[in-house]
């Protein structure tokens, strides 16, 4: 079993890892991104100079997560002011890069909507391009400052759910600092739960077919000194069944207007397991989230991947037999199709809560949703 304990003492070492910056050289501005189909075997970054590119990235999942969607597609839209390119052809192509993260949208239009406001103004392009980095820099600010909040919120809910601490949570996909202008959404609850002491174990799903838990969220977990195992996502029903699991934490790419919960697939199953064994399920996102405009979870698009991705597994940085350096290794014989949604539908009768920076939803309901997201609406224009 892959295991690892937790550090002793005083841990030093950062957990607020760059997954992505701006930077200005003399060259022109860039964006650059921790490209995460490396990690953890390496840190690299790939550096973005267009729309096209960062396209490309969000598509290979070179940078990924809901929120960090979003900041990713407000950059890409300064980016594009910034250098001279056409704003709305950029705006387009980033925003339909992937169709389930709402984020995404969200962030390319705030740019787009600051970029456009300040052509309206003077009609100074340089005024409008600087206008729509500056947007891009709020909302990057702001993702920071909902991610602490939510961790707040998140262990105090936990804290009521589940008093005396010793939290065993079981975590799936990833969503900690790589997914957030600040240490994430789910993740950062239970990080928040490590630093009080009170998590006793995070469970990591390994995360099929790309193995974001295995490579992503026990990476984060190490660099944070937390207690974590890892585990096969077919394994989470015998763990359930030994009373391992004192509550499960993930987050989110899109929820609906009723509380549907689009997220990493694989999420449903955990929830209907989670309801079976009396255990609580608690969805972590900002209110950038929360669509509503998308009425119901039928409503929403799930993105369906390349069937290589379950046919094939990546080989390693290192080159290995039979195939290249970040090449895939077949699995299943040739020819053989591929069911690969990259995200599943969670009701919303199934969720105990839904944590966000401007409050606790739960029971989950439309109404109480629409008032939350009614909040956040005013603490921006107020």
């Amino acid at each position: 079993m892959a295991d690892q304990y937790a550090q002793t003492g005083e841990d030093s070492r950062p957990t607020e890892i760059p997954a992505l910056r701006w930077e200005e050289p003399p060259e022109g501005p860039v964006l650059v991104l921790l490209d995460q189909t490396r990690l953890p075997a390496e840190e690299v970054e790939l550096v973005c100079t267009d729309a096209p590119a960062l396209v490309e990235a969000i598509r290979s999942l070179a940078v990924r997560g809901a929120p960090l969607l979003g900041i990713a597609g407000a950059y890409g839209v300064a980016l594009a002011a910034v250098r001279g390119f056409d704003v709305d052809d950029a705006a387009d192509a980033l925003a339909g890069a992937r169709p389930t993260a709402v984020n995404l949208a969200v962030g390319v239009r705030r740019a787009q909507s600051a970029y456009r406001a300040g052509l309206a103004k003077g009609g100074d392009v340089q005024q409008a391009a600087e206008a729509a980095l500056a947007a891009a820099r709020r909302l990057h600010q702001e993702d920071a400052e909902a991610s602490g909040r939510m961790a707040e919120r998140g262990l105090a809910l936990l804290d009521e759910l589940l008093p005396g601490g010793g939290h065993r949570i079981l975590t799936h996909c990833n969503t900690g600092s790589l997914v957030s202008g600040g240490e994430g959404t789910a993740f950062a609850v239970a990080l928040a739960a490590h630093r009080a002491g009170q998590l006793r174990r995070l469970w990591v799903d390994e995360t099929r077919p790309l193995l974001q838990g295995a490579r992503l969220t026990a990476y984060e977990a190490a660099r944070s000194g937390m207690a974590y195992t890892l585990l096969t996502d077919n394994a989470a029903g015998s763990l359930f069944a030994a009373g391992e699991v004192d509550a499960v934490l993930i987050g989110a790419d899109r929820i609906a207007a009723d509380g549907s919960v689009a997220n990493k697939v694989g999420s449903y199953p955990l929830a209907v397991l989670a309801r079976y064994h009396h255990v609580p399920f608690i969805v972590v996102a900002p209110v950038t989230t929360v669509d509503p405009d998308t009425p119901d979870g039928a409503s929403i698009e799930v993105e369906q991947r390349p069937g290589h991705e379950v046919t094939e597994v990546t080989a390693p940085q290192v080159p290995v037999a039979g195939a290249e350096a970040g090449g895939g290794v077949p699995v299943a014989p040739l020819g053989t199709q591929a069911y690969n949604p990259a995200f599943d539908v969670t009701p919303p009768e199934l969720v105990t809560a839904i944590v966000t920076e401007e409050g606790v939803v739960s029971p989950v309901t439309a109404k109480a949703l629409a008032e939350v997201c009614a909040r956040s609406r005013q603490v921006t224009t107020g």
